[in-house]
């Protein structure tokens, strides 16, 4: 019965708060190579480990089973717990064992490449079944239209896995089309990119001596997949309408292609140069670049190359760095370029061909602003994609995973009662199978934001992260500012925040005009711009109220000068409030008038000046913004009642932005 179930909610919340004991955290194992092994999945793995620690140490810990084909170990870092020898047959069932024996290994996640168990696919697959750990596989290579022998292969590897990771659309529908896999036990989390805190590109073109050229570049561990070749037979036509054109080709050759052939790809490519007359043209940077190193190096190119002639190949950890910087990128049609260079992202030409590739050059090469709006573009896409999503994606998927182990401990119970259930297993130290995700919030950064203020106030807009003064300013940017600011000044009590305060009530106040409306938009030379007579203004009015209001609720902390300033202006504006009826701009309102009449308590005796602040004005303020409220709280009641039917109850005929904002409005009049 439900007095029964609301009983025991207590009882459980206090056994999954022992959950994020640091010494009994469930533990997930990753099998993948890992640096200081120099491959793109080891990279890849870094990263994503990187992520999932930064965000959720306090619900699992992570630890590596590095994989290696090389017959002596590296020197790995602390968080690598076992090796994986794939090249030995007896390394598979020891492995194994291992891990079912290690209690506090929970999930076991493989960053799956053929290219790790070449020649050891059976023992392989026996691993798999061995385990009796929930596996998570992800497969970083899906091969289309398959023999029988790999098709076979692969489907007994996904019915050994709990569920199965992939990096594109395309591939997911490779496995379900192909190898008949359910989609239900498929999950698409895309390659992950990094947040870069991007740099001018004439600066860093200055730093490395390449002021006077237009930058092509790739990079990756260099082997004759990468068909370098191609953008070389591309050069002669890129360097004869573009003679500053630089071809930097950045990255070691890949160890396992140096293994088998030594330098024979790298030497045949500088003999192309030499063929070509192209050594004023390309530079080949043999080195394998540090993350910081390699991030300049992209900010810095006018154009990224990828120019892979593996149709196969799925995804590209070098395209995703590119898609960080903001690069516009030049791709051949793998599928990870062909579902993220669309909508004028990017540009695809076909494999090996050298002429597409000269042509899209000489293009984007001509056309600066082209290539902003691709890099624009390509930016936007990658957002979602940050290595910061790709954890949480990581993280909800073990969530589940655990969960349903969970439950099925709970099942495997013959006790009735759930509280015993978990006592039970609490006791018999299984609660620990249960994840409980805990996410570890960023600290507050206001640095873009303060950067984006000048002495007037917040300007409207950002190319990337640099501000964009022609843009101007607007009150709705100024508004939203200020409330942020507040908010950060009360949790913090930081000086800092306060001159930017002032900057954005004056600016608020400038806004204001004789009548007791606001306009919105300021250009750059503090003049009222044509902008203002085409625009609906009423909601950037709504959110001013809003932002004053806030203010005026944060008077136990604020400066006697910046409540009097907020407090005016509401009294110049509440007559013009009156004939409000723009369903957003009223919420606004409300949501404003609300924080004006919030009760506060005052704790500290240097708020004394504080106190004495509030005379007759700030009740006649009170009493009037009250009165305000009701009315505009009944007409969005009856905005409500006039378009609500059967299917369609809401306030408006459409759906709009800001939407939560109408229902908020109400339940802060309540």
């Amino acid at each position: 019965d439900s007095h029964t179930l609301s009983n025991r909610k207590p009882q459980i919340s206090n056994l999954k708060s022992q959950i994020p004991n640091p010494n009994s955290l469930p533990r997930i194992l990753f099998i993948t190579s890992y640096p200081p092994s120099e491959c793109g999945i080891a990279t890849y793995s870094q990263d994503l480990v990187h992520e999932l620690n930064n965000k959720f140490n306090k619900s699992f810990s992570i630890k590596i089973c590095a994989v290696t084909r090389n017959a002596v170990s590296s020197e790995y870092p602390p968080e690598v717990q076992y090796v994986f020898h794939t090249n030995r047959i007896d390394a598979y069932a020891k492995l194994a064992e291992n891990i079912n024996h290690n209690s506090q290994i929970k999930i076991v996640l493989i960053q799956h490449e053929f290219g790790f168990f070449n020649g050891m696919e059976q023992p392989f697959q026996k691993f798999l079944y061995a385990l009796t750990k929930p596996i998570v596989m992800v497969f970083h290579t899906v091969l289309p239209q398959p023999n029988p022998t790999l098709k076979i292969q692969v489907q007994n590897m996904i019915s050994a896995c709990n569920s199965v990771i992939v990096m594109t659309k395309h591939s997911k529908n490779i496995l379900e089309k192909e190898y008949h896999a359910a989609p239900n036990n498929i999950t698409v989390i895309p390659h992950g990119t990094h947040l870069v805190p991007h740099l001018d590109k004439a600066l860093l073109k200055e730093k490395h001596k390449l002021s006077d050229r237009k930058v092509l570049s790739t990079f990756g561990l260099l082997g004759p997949g990468k068909s370098i070749e191609t953008t070389l037979k591309a050069m002669p036509k890129i360097v004869k309408t573009n003679p500053e054109a630089l071809f930097l080709v950045i990255g070691k050759t890949h160890p396992n292609v140096a293994k088998e052939e030594g330098e024979k790809y790298r030497d045949m490519l500088s003999d192309l140069v030499k063929d070509l007359n192209l050594q004023n043209h390309v530079r080949f940077i043999n080195q394998y670049l540090s993350r910081e190193q390699l991030l300049e190096y992209l900010q810095l190119s006018d154009i990224y190359l990828f120019t892979s002639k593996d149709p196969n190949q799925a995804v590209s950890g070098t395209f995703s760095y590119a898609l960080s910087c903001g690069c516009p990128i030049i791709s051949t049609p793998i599928p990870h370029a062909v579902e993220v260079i669309e909508e004028d992202a990017g540009i695809i030409i076909d494999f090996e061909n050298h002429e597409q590739l000269s042509k899209a050059v000489n293009l984007l090469l001509s056309d600066e602003i082209l290539r902003a709006q691709m890099s624009s573009k390509a930016l936007h896409k990658m957002a979602k994609t940050a290595w910061e999503n790709s954890a949480i994606a990581h993280a909800k998927l073990f969530e589940s995973i655990s969960n349903k182990s969970f439950f099925r401990l709970i099942e495997s119970s013959k006790t009735g009662n759930l509280v015993n259930q978990l006592s039970k297993i609490h006791q018999s130290n299984q609660l620990n199978q249960w994840f409980h995700l805990q996410y570890r919030s960023p600290s507050i950064n206001l640095s873009h934001l303060k950067r984006m203020t000048t002495e007037v106030g917040m300007i409207q807009f950002a190319q990337l992260n640099r501000p964009d003064i022609d843009s101007g300013y607007t009150l709705d940017d100024n508004a939203r500012a200020l409330i942020t600011v507040c908010e950060h000044y009360d949790l913090t009590r930081d000086e800092t925040d306060l001159p930017y305060i002032y900057k954005y009530i004056h600016f608020i106040r400038y806004c204001l005009q004789p009548e007791g409306s606001f306009l919105n938009y300021v250009d750059y030379e503090k003049r009222f711009t044509d902008q203002n007579n085409e625009t609906n203004l009423e909601d950037s009015n709504g959110r001013a109220v809003w932002a004053l209001g806030f203010v005026v609720s944060k008077k136990a902390i604020l400066p006697v000068e910046i409540i009097g300033t907020a407090e005016r202006i509401i009294q110049k504006v509440l007559p013009k409030l009156h004939a409000s009826h723009s369903t957003r701009a009223m919420a606004f309102a409300i949501k404003g008038l609300y924080y004006v009449n919030q009760n506060h308590s005052y704790q500290s005796d240097t708020l004394t000046c504080n106190k004495c602040y509030r005379d007759n004005d700030s009740s006649q303020l009170k009493a009037n913004s009250l009165q305000l409220m009701t009315t505009l709280a009944d007409r969005l009641v009856q905005m409500y009642l006039h378009e609500a039917e059967n299917g369609w109850e809401w306030f408006e005929s459409y759906l709009t932005y800001a939407n939560s904002l109408l229902p908020e409005a109400l339940f802060r009049r309540l």
